[in-house]
């Protein structure tokens, strides 16, 4: 373990497992309305859930299970049904772009501009339009390696390279909170390790709150300090795993006895969800004839 890993794993351990909440997720419901009641889509129910300052929490299930809903209500981009979110006591009811930031699926770089020019966009949202963005931005690049690409195009890019942009994005608007909702689904299979790797780094370095979505077993073990299971549409809380390992997390922990015996356990609890979606997909395309 090299020496920098070692400092970071260091001040992982000592910070997160005593943090207080930082996210309060109480009881929350959410219904779509359709024309009429059968059209109707329940996708959460009764969801309950608490995140601390500095974890790393995974979301888990099958599709449309509600994991990206359940996001949206914590960034106050959807508004629930029923119950309630708060972050650091204070209840979500809008947008909190000082608070939460968002790492989406696609790439949310406008094309028009550099790098560089949309990290200035991004800060200037927040408020911060002094001399110091640059420095600021160059320093998020930096950190995922991007920095001599600041004054490149998107289109000049590939698909892993504007991920890691937005994730740098995301870090240097300085929320304490970061929900990304599948930010490498896009992406081929060793990106993906290499990004995860990063993103472990990452999370050890600046301690913030995240939420991450995805539908990889091995990804979500492979980042997560909790791994919370839903079940099939209407999505509830199955289970939570914890995976007692400190980050930054190296490659070789993917070869342990532990990882796979939490994959294992996490293929155990989703195989009836995702049997149960598949069942009701069919049942939908019958239906339509």
């Amino acid at each position: 373990m090299t020496t920098e890993r070692q400092q970071a794993q260091t001040l992982t351990n000592a910070t997160r497992d005593d943090a207080p909440g930082v996210i309060a997720v109480d009881h929350v419901s959410m219904t779509f309305p359709g024309r009429d009641a059968s059209q109707s889509v329940h996708a959460l129910d009764d969801v309950s859930l608490e995140i601390r300052k500095g974890e790393f929490v995974c979301l888990l299930g099958p599709s449309g299970c509600g994991k990206s809903t359940l996001l949206s209500i914590i960034g106050g981009l959807a508004q629930p049904s029923a119950g309630s979110v708060a972050i650091a006591g204070v209840r979500v009811d809008r947008p909190r772009p000082r608070d939460v930031a968002f790492v989406f699926q696609e790439s949310t770089l406008l094309p028009w501009y550099t790098v560089l020019e949309n990290f200035r966009l991004a800060l200037k949202f927040q408020g911060i339009a002094d001399a110091g963005w640059r420095e600021r931005a160059m320093h998020s690049l930096s950190v995922v390696g991007m920095e001599q690409f600041a004054h490149h195009y998107p289109r000049q890019l590939s698909g892993g390279m504007k991920q890691r942009i937005n994730l740098a994005r995301g870090l240097c608007v300085g929320t304490e909170v970061l929900l990304l909702d599948e930010p490498f689904a896009s992406l081929d299979e060793q990106t993906r390790m290499v990004l995860g790797e990063d993103l472990s780094m990452l999370l050890a370095r600046t301690g913030k709150t995240i939420v991450f979505v995805t539908h990889s077993l091995a990804e979500a073990v492979f980042l997560a300090d909790r791994i919370v299971v839903m079940t099939a549409r209407p999505g509830r809380i199955k289970a939570s795993i914890d995976v007692p390992q400190a980050h930054p997390r190296s490659p070789d922990f993917m070869l342990t006895s532990e990882f796979g015996a939490i994959r294992n356990d996490l293929y155990a609890l989703l195989r009836d969800e995702i049997r149960a979606t598949v069942a009701r997909m069919r049942e939908a395309r019958d239906a339509r004839g």
